[in-house]
């Protein structure tokens, strides 16, 4: 199943200019996701990281693969944010980051549910451009109810 930005957009409460997600290529729902992020020169965080020699950083790649996590776990139970659910993300473990991210690269993100227990989900989630991983984490999310309006 694949989703466009505007689907997306429907399961992540992120915008222009945090949100990281621009295409969903695959997801088995209740299992995986398969999403990526194209990086370009223009994206704000390389006019200070770094002005002579761009790099995405590694904080915002990890986002990254939070937002396609919290796309699996809205789209796998039917919750959207217009409905009054967030996911908010709680921790990370086993984070490793293994190369620079670059203009010109399109950042592929794989996430997949390990468990999911009273609302807080925990995610093995990699990070790859072409066929070298960029980086990898443990990814934890939890889901929150809140009041609208």
């Amino acid at each position: 199943m694949m989703m466009n930005v505007e689907e997306i957009k429907e399961y992540l409460p992120q915008r222009y200019p945090f949100l990281l997600v621009d295409r969903v290529l695959e997801i088995e729902l209740g299992k995986r996701i398969l999403a990526y992020k194209n990086v370009t020169v223009n994206e704000e965080f390389f006019q200070g990281h770094f002005p002579d020699k761009p790099i995405m950083p590694g904080v915002l790649i990890i986002e990254a693969l939070a937002q396609a996590a919290g796309v699996l776990g809205f789209k796998s139970q039917e919750k959207k944010p217009k409905d009054g659910y967030l996911y908010y993300f709680v921790g990370a473990d086993e984070v490793r980051l293994k190369r620079p991210v670059v203009p010109g690269d399109q950042l592929m993100l794989e996430a997949s549910i390990i468990t999911s227990k009273r609302g807080i989900y925990k995610f093995a989630c990699r990070a790859s451009v072409g066929n070298e991983l960029v980086g990898e984490a443990i990814i934890m999310c939890a889901e929150r109810k809140n009041e609208i309006g």
